[in-house]
């Protein structure tokens, strides 16, 4: 066989044959030891692949549910979202495009230190990522229109986030402060010198009323 069979053979695209996940993982080059340099890698695209990351943050494969932790994580030091908004898995020598609901990764536990300005939020993700919020790492908040609620987002690293679970934001906004921002009052948050807005104060007042 040539190398060119062995390679359309072994691809991440062939991975919906017999040897399904098996192949995935052979092309998954470097995973598993962190974040791979994917921003760095400039493969050709290889078309889309039947994976999904769904809103609760769980892998599907084929329509069914990945339950080994260390595929995902695997996977998942392979991921890269790119100016096209789309989400691809990449490796050194080629690229498959997957579907992601919402955010790739889910915010399950943070922690917070120190006080004022010089407060840190850490988070940690489903896939053992631990970020500190700030510069490189901002805060986002989201309003949901279908509930009034607010979806929170730290970005993790390229242009992947993770969305703050919902016991998580409790948490979250329980450190928030009432902070002058652009000559505006607004409910918000500190980490590492940076100030995240969550919402005007006015409109806090109005819900906890």
């Amino acid at each position: 066989m040539t190398e060119a069979a062995d390679h359309r053979e072994e691809s991440l695209t062939a991975a919906t044959e017999a040897r399904g996940l098996e192949a995935l993982v052979s092309r998954a080059t470097g995973a598993g030891k962190g974040p791979a340099p994917v921003e760095r890698w400039n493969p050709a695209f290889c078309g889309d692949l039947d994976m999904e990351i769904k809103q609760d943050g769980t892998w599907f494969y084929l329509g069914t549910p990945i339950g080994r932790m260390p595929l995902v994580q695997l996977f998942s030091s392979v991921l890269r979202k790119d100016v096209d908004g789309r989400t691809y898995l990449v490796t050194p020598v080629e690229k498959v495009g997957i579907r992601v609901a919402d955010a790739p990764f889910i915010a399950v536990e943070m922690d917070v230190s120190g006080a004022g300005d010089g407060q840190i939020i850490t988070f940690r993700t489903n896939v053992g990522d631990v970020v500190e919020a700030g510069a490189g790492h901002p805060l986002r908040f989201v309003d949901e229109d279908e509930t009034g609620g607010l979806k929170p987002y730290v970005l993790v690293r390229g242009r992947l986030e993770a969305l703050v679970a919902r016991p998580v934001m409790y948490e979250l906004v329980e450190h928030g402060e009432e902070i002058d921002i652009g000559g505006k009052r607004m409910f918000a948050v500190r980490s590492k010198g940076e100030v995240y807005p969550i919402m005007p104060a006015e409109k806090l007042k109005r819900l906890s009323a």
